[in-house]
């Protein structure tokens, strides 16, 4: 069927928002998405309704702990987990690995190796950094290839050695938008003897995430990148999540996912996580989806991918026909499943902020800077100060979008031009 766009859009009330008559147009999505009216009413319905804290005897707090319950099995359920007891959720990805990785890294020893790639968003490579600083840790590095723009399995394997503990990889990157074939990379650093840790918060928004598939330890997403509420997620093997040491307080209980998260949680913006997985189950059914709750889920990244795609490639073709323009990334139409629709660009002569000033002036809503993407800029050896125009396409963006888009770029270059 058709992709309902109007339908889809009606569903978002911010895309109806206007600045002195002229409405705003959003790609501004690989930093975080805009949100379905239902996150919002989840979440202003449990702090009008429900709101207490957990474990009292008293109904308020006994919703307050069916919320917390709910969003992590709800999240289960969206990564293909085995069990709810496999999901940490708090403040954001970058704070989780941090807290994380010095429980993963507890029993490491100085001259133990990490493995970390060019391709990271620096969520997934200072608190590594920061880990190995502490305890004496080596830190070796993978590049990314310059022709597949993915990071090649050959490549990583010849960064492995008998003292390799931990290898962090990029699922989908936030400056190039390339995927990476975690699937294939995990299974090297697995047969190394290497957990695997994956930064899934690019993949996440445009393709369903199966953890089971993937054989890697651990996985991070943040919900706000996929239409939820400011959160992050990570999923880990729970063997792996009840063995690993916890940094907890004395009274917290030893079970997980308890252990590893730390103080009270935003119960509000929990009520908004479970509401943006029935989002995409919603959006499943609307779609022409049928089945169970993941199989729902599932036709709404199929038929959202299927629709973002060929926007996509209007967007990069476009941006190619400009002069003085280079896209960081995937630009073949034929290999546009191996990338996601955030797009980076700069031109020749004309620096990223003074385009992102220009569109923002006519209500295009972009990036500049290296986003932190600090290893990939430095890798492509892009001015850090500078960085790249970044465009990122969503579900609810539309032909006439992308297409106003390239013609306000081709204005902006021409005219400081």
């Amino acid at each position: 069927m058709e992709f309902p766009i109007p339908t889809v859009r009606a569903l978002f009330p911010s895309l109806a928002v206007t600045d002195d008559g002229a409405t705003r147009t959003y790609l501004d999505n690989p930093a975080g998405t805009q949100v379905p009216l239902s996150v919002v009413e989840a979440i202003s319905g449990y702090l009008l309704n429900d709101n207490s804290n957990s474990g009292g005897a008293f109904i308020t707090s006994q919703k307050t702990d069916e919320v917390w319950r709910s969003a992590h099995e709800d999240m289960a359920l969206f990564l293909g987990a085995k069990s709810a007891a496999e999901i940490i959720i708090g403040q954001s990805m970058t704070s989780l690995t941090f807290h994380l990785s010095r429980s993963i890294c507890h029993d490491f020893q100085p001259g133990d190796q990490i493995v970390l790639t060019r391709m990271e968003h620096e969520g997934n490579v200072g608190p590594w950094l920061e880990i190995a600083k502490d305890k004496e840790l080596e830190i070796r590095w993978v590049d990314f290839n310059r022709e597949t723009w993915q990071v090649e399995p050959d490549d990583l394997a010849a960064q492995l050695t008998e003292r390799t503990r931990l290898v962090a990889l990029n699922y989908a990157s936030n400056m190039t938008g390339s995927i990476n074939d975690i699937a294939a990379l995990a299974k090297i650093a697995k047969d190394a003897g290497a957990l695997v840790f994956v930064d899934a918060v690019q993949l996440t928004p445009h393709h369903l995430v199966d953890v089971q598939a993937l054989g890697c330890d651990f996985l991070a997403c943040s919900s706000y990148k996929f239409f939820g509420p400011h959160l992050g997620i990570v999923w880990g093997c729970h063997d792996l999540l009840s063995s690993i040491y916890p940094y907890k307080g004395r009274c917290v209980s030893d079970a997980s996912p308890d252990r590893h998260e730390t103080g009270t949680p935003q119960y509000e913006l929990l009520a908004g996580l479970s509401a943006t997985v029935r989002y995409f189950e919603t959006l499943g059914g609307m779609l022409g989806g049928q089945g169970n709750r993941r199989a729902l889920i599932e036709h709404a990244y199929a038929a959202s991918r299927s629709y973002e795609e060929p926007l996509t490639n209007t967007l990069i073709a476009g941006l190619e026909d400009i002069p003085g323009i280079t896209v960081y990334g995937i630009t073949n139409p034929n290999r546009i499943g191996e990338r996601v629709p955030t797009v980076s660009i700069r031109h020749a002569e004309v620096a990223p902020q003074p385009i992102a000033e220009a569109l923002g002036a006519v209500g295009i809503h972009v990036w500049h800077g290296h986003n932190y993407a600090y290893e990939p800029a430095r890798a492509l050896g892009l001015p850090l100060d500078e960085g790249v125009v970044r465009i990122g396409v969503a579900h609810y963006n539309t032909q006439a979008e992308i297409e106003r888009t390239i013609y306000e770029i081709t204005k902006a270059v021409t005219k400081a031009g």
